[in-house]
């Protein structure tokens, strides 16, 4: 006897409910973001050990000065970063058009350790909805 045929269903691994699709993200938003989130990483742990290299600096140093170098190697170093963070994350706003107080917010972002983490989430989250900054 041969098998009886399955009844069809549109995909029965989506809810019957489910939502409207993901909005699109035109392709210049998506690689500014990109862009953008690889530069909130680096920054962000550049920014962490340029932190851990000052307590060095000054909690171990001393009057010997040890670590002095390490701090005016990275320092710059960090300084650089932290301006292409700046542009990058002037890019993207440009292009997905975010208000003035949400630019202000991902840049001072940058400046506390550990926030441009949390800050990259956020953009990244927004940018993927189409929620405005």
């Amino acid at each position: 006897m041969p098998a009886e045929p399955r009844p069809t269903t549109p995909d029965s691994t989506a809810p019957a409910d489910s939502a409207a699709p993901a909005p699109v993200v035109p392709p210049k938003i998506r690689a500014a973001l990109s862009r953008y989130r690889v530069s909130a990483f680096v920054v962000g742990w550049g920014l962490i050990l340029l932190v851990l290299l000052m307590i060095l600096k000054y909690g171990f140093g001393g009057a010997t000065g040890r670590f002095d170098w390490t701090v005016a190697v990275w320092g710059p170093i960090h300084g650089v970063l932290y301006v292409v963070y700046v542009l990058l994350a002037f890019d993207l706003a440009y292009k997905d058009r975010w208000s003035l107080l949400g630019i202000l917010k991902v840049i001072l972002a940058g400046v506390i350790p550990g926030v441009s983490f949390v800050a990259e989430r956020w953009v990244h989250r927004s940018v993927l909805a189409r929620r405005k900054i």
